[in-house]
């Protein structure tokens, strides 16, 4: 089990870390939401709880809930760039759908 990133989503994620002055991590997860069933949410970690898991990648600790760690397990997160806009992105093997406009996504089961 793991969530990566890549190694342009984790200078970013160091650059958010360094501008806030604290953090031990990205803290990723998902909430329902959306079109199809989930969305993604991602935050910096200021402490762990005790149903975390802990991955590191490209030097960036990755905080994820237990709850959300089988419905994101495998996923590469990353960061683009297309003009004026940027976002991360996501490559998760889990989902079985995203809906058209790229904000949620949904799992079989």
């Amino acid at each position: 089990m793991s969530i990566t990133l890549t190694e342009i989503a984790a200078e970013r994620v160091q650059g958010f870390l360094n501008a806030k002055g604290t953090g031990i991590g990205l803290r990723v997860g998902v909430k329902p939401n959306g079109c199809s069933g989930y969305a993604y949410v991602l935050d910096l970690a200021d402490n762990l709880g005790a149903d975390d898991e802990v991955y590191e990648s490209h030097g960036i600790k990755i905080i994820v809930d237990a709850k959300s760690l089988p419905i994101i397990n495998g996923t590469r997160i990353d960061f683009t760039r297309q003009g004026l806009n940027e976002a991360f992105s996501y490559e998760n093997p889990n989902a079985a759908h995203e809906c058209g406009c790229g904000e949620s996504f949904g799992v079989e089961g």
